[in-house]
């Protein structure tokens, strides 16, 4: 009876293991890249359908750190939104008692908006390297700051010195390979052992 329990279970459990085990590793691979920078890694909203928590949790274990659970963990403020709390000031000031207010930006123009509307992170979105460095110094550490876009294990070292904050990369979940595991070694534990 046992055996039938385990063999039913056991290629989903094998599934998961090799998932969570290859995205856990290759986040321990990319928190290396990234030693000694005060660089935090962080992952996206970018997880396979129904397994976020699983996927979420196996980048804490590689070292790495969650970002943007839902769409509700940073505000952004739209005109209605303004018109409605009475002033771009009084809507940042209630967006920023609610959670971060996350501004994104791909040019330094946004930047500059970015920073005089008082946002507390900067995401520099898929700008080129020369660009990020000029951003950073035009924030001047006024707010944090995150760069995001076509971040991976191959080309994170180039950014080890712009002097960001963050670094969020959707490849921890949607490109990790799966860990090549097995249940080959599988065998009854003794009542000591148990």
């Amino acid at each position: 009876g046992d055996i039938r329990v385990l063999l039913s279970g056991e290629r989903v459990a094998l599934n998961y293991l090799q998932r969570m085990s290859g995205i856990a590793t290759y986040t321990h691979e990319v928190v290396a890249l990234l030693e000694g920078t005060g660089i935090t890694l962080l992952d996206t909203r970018k997880t396979s359908p129904n397994n976020r928590v699983f996927e979420k949790y196996a980048v804490r274990v590689g070292g790495g750190c969650n970002h943007r659970t839902g769409l509700s963990d940073g505000v952004l403020l739209k005109d209605n939104h303004i018109g409605a709390a009475g002033g771009v000031a009084k809507a940042v000031a209630m967006a920023k008692a609610y959670a971060p207010f996350v501004r994104e930006v791909e040019n330094l123009d946004q930047t500059r908006e970015a920073v005089e509307a008082g946002a507390d992170i900067i995401m520099l979105d898929n700008m080129s390297d020369a660009d990020m460095r000029a951003a950073v110094q035009l924030i001047a550490g006024r707010a944090q700051t995150e760069c995001s876009g076509n971040v991976t294990k191959e080309n994170i070292a180039r950014l080890k010195d712009i002097g960001v904050d963050f670094v969020s990369s959707g490849a921890l979940t949607h490109s990790a390979p799966i860990l090549d595991l097995s249940m080959k070694h599988l065998r009854p534990l003794d009542k000591e052992e148990a």
